[in-house]
């Protein structure tokens, strides 16, 4: 559905971008010293003192400069319809704990299933990935577009394995092989945030992944559609940030990547 009329999505970009920046600054500051504690909320899906400080400042800062707006986030939840900010405060906290350097602060305005503004920050590099419903997407400034590649033999593919990887591995590897067999390959960041913003600015050509929640895809969708691709489910049904796997590619290799993860 289209966004009330009383929204002003530029100015809410505005806000969530320089939200994105202060809690980006937050992890950055932290990001040479390990974490104090580490917990498990699975065998292998960490959570930090970081990421809850990182979501204290987001929830804080929204509270003062859109109080209208609930929050829904990672680490403390929130409403799960409606008009809300639903944010990522660190993703890719295992990259993060092991200091490898590809993480991101992710944060969309989504109106009940309708995504309608996503920014996301990435600390390592400083940039600064914005997009609102018909607004188009832009880094730091500069307009970004998906890639033009059209043939799947020339395209790079990435994907992401959810935090049950120890339990679906097989399933998962299997759609990699495909790929691996048709592309010029595949590549694992371990941030579904950045691998949208990425595929946004034309530096891959299509994403897939399983076990998704909201806060790591609402903002990703806005830039992949505001900068010319498209995001579906994996057999190209209609997508939204309550499902959990998604497709997104620079729309001309879409129906091609459907029939290669089919098999």
């Amino acid at each position: 559905m289209p966004p009330e009329p009383r929204l002003d999505l530029s100015a809410l970009a505005g806000m969530a971008a320089t939200v994105a920046r202060e809690a980006g600054a937050l992890l950055a500051s932290r990001s040479t010293r390990a974490p104090a504690t580490v917990t498990y909320k699975g065998a292998a899906d960490m959570v930090t003192e970081i990421d809850r400080a990182s979501e204290a400042l987001i929830r804080r800062r929204f509270a003062e400069l859109t109080p209208d707006i609930p929050v829904q986030g990672e680490e403390e939840g929130g409403r799960q319809d409606g008009l809300r900010w639903v944010v990522d405060p660190l993703d890719g906290t295992t990259n993060f704990v092991h200091g490898y350097p590809c993480y991101a602060v992710s944060i969309g305005l989504v109106d009940d299933t309708d995504p309608i503004i996503g920014v996301i920050f990435d600390p390592v590099r400083a940039r600064c990935y914005t997009a609102w419903q018909g607004g188009g997407a832009c880094c730091d400034g500069a307009p970004i577009r998906v890639s033009g590649t059209a043939e799947i033999g020339a395209s790079l593919g990435v994907t992401g394995f959810p935090n049950s990887q120890r339990e679906g591995a097989d399933t998962f590897l299997a759609y990699v092989s495909r790929v691996l067999q048709a592309t010029h390959g595949v590549r694992r960041s371990g941030s579904a945030a950045m691998d949208l913003a990425m595929l946004a600015e034309g530096c891959s050509d299509f994403f897939w992944e399983f076990g998704l929640s909201p806060w790591d895809t609402a903002a990703g969708a806005v830039l992949i559609r505001e900068a010319g691709g498209t995001v579906t489910c994996l057999d190209g049904a209609p997508w939204h940030p309550g499902v959990r796997q998604i497709l997104a590619t620079n729309g001309a290799l879409h129906a091609a990547v459907i029939a290669l993860l089919r098999g």
